[in-house]
């Protein structure tokens, strides 16, 4: 009898694992497809900011780059066009950052510095565990995707890996 209590307590406790095993994992899809959407949202404030802000400075710059134009031919003085160059470069900036690829640009060259870091960092532990001998890891090979980097390794000891 009491083998049969004990079959059946281990037939629930397994049933129980596996349910806090899926619920957990349901958890955390939930908690990653949040933190996503977050990330998108604070995206799209940042470069509603930005063309926001490219309204005001380019009232601004385009009134004075008149201002400095007209300046410039009436006082026959052209050092007074030397402000608008700079200020060029800023509005040059804030129009890529508002209508341009700059917010992805800086991703990209984030995922690449991720990508060297964390290859720095398997060097350096496998060095410390003297495993180098036995593993041989290849160069970095980041794959020119936005989203994935592929890690090349001999024995596949990492496959892609998702980085944010």
């Amino acid at each position: 009898m009491g083998f049969l209590m004990s079959k059946s307590m281990d037939a629930n406790l397994q049933k129980q694992q596996e349910f806090m095993l899926n619920n957990s994992r349901l958890q955390m899809e939930r908690q990653i497809q949040m933190q996503n959407q977050m990330r998108e949202r604070q995206m799209a404030m940042q470069i509603a900011w930005s063309r926001e802000f490219l309204k005001y400075f380019g009232s601004f710059f385009t009134v004075a780059t008149l201002g400095l134009t007209a300046g410039a031919i009436k006082r026959k003085n052209p050092g007074m066009l030397a402000p608008i160059i700079p200020l060029g470069f800023i509005f040059a900036y804030q129009m890529d950052s508002a209508y341009g690829t700059l917010i992805y640009r800086m991703r990209g060259e984030a995922r690449l510095r991720i990508s060297w870091r964390l290859s720095t960092i398997v060097w350096t532990c496998l060095w410390g565990r003297q495993l180098v001998t036995r593993i041989k890891i290849q160069t970095v090979r980041p794959v020119r995707s936005p989203v994935l980097f592929l890690f090349y390794h001999r024995e596949q000891l990492s496959g892609p890996i998702w980085v944010p």
